[in-house]
């Protein structure tokens, strides 16, 4: 899909992403850290991750129409080869997303989940996130960048 409604579809997909992922990564940090928020969250976490991993090559795939469209540029070069990597983010977000849904039904069906185990997820978890957080940031403003320095 290259457009929407007129508009170019990587502009409105960015918007699901900038907002999906950063609170996707907060969701399960939050999971990952207090087994009571995981009880209540984590099947929720589980489905947005999902739709972050699904959205994310929509993005860059539309993103990729868009250069096309208004010409290459070493900032939306730049921007483009940041964007790519944000698929290894959502891949990780949804692993991480999976590994707490695990130990949320092994400790519902009452199996004991190992705490060194609990533990290494939870790490994961948290790094996942916090590494998503901050990669949403820098694709954002090497997009912005790019598009506000034609306009200037």
């Amino acid at each position: 899909m290259s457009t929407f409604n007129g508009l170019p579809a990587h502009v409105l997909f960015v918007h699901f992403i900038v907002a999906l992922a950063p609170l996707t990564a907060l969701l399960a940090i939050l999971c990952a850290v207090w087994p009571a928020a995981r009880q209540r969250l984590v099947w929720l976490v589980l489905a947005l991750s999902l739709i972050v991993t699904v959205l994310t090559p929509l993005t860059t795939e539309a993103g990729e129409w868009l250069e096309d469209k208004v010409g290459r540029s070493p900032l939306i070069e730049a921007h483009a080869e940041i964007g790519d990597t944000m698929l290894f983010f959502s891949l990780a977000l949804l692993v991480g997303a999976v590994l707490l849904a695990v130990i949320h039904v092994s400790a519902a069906r009452g199996r004991a989940v190992s705490s060194v185990l609990a533990a290494v997820v939870a790490v994961f978890v948290v790094v996942a996130g916090v590494a998503t957080i901050v990669q949403v940031y820098r694709i954002g403003d090497s997009g912005a960048k790019a598009t506000w320095s034609q306009i200037a």
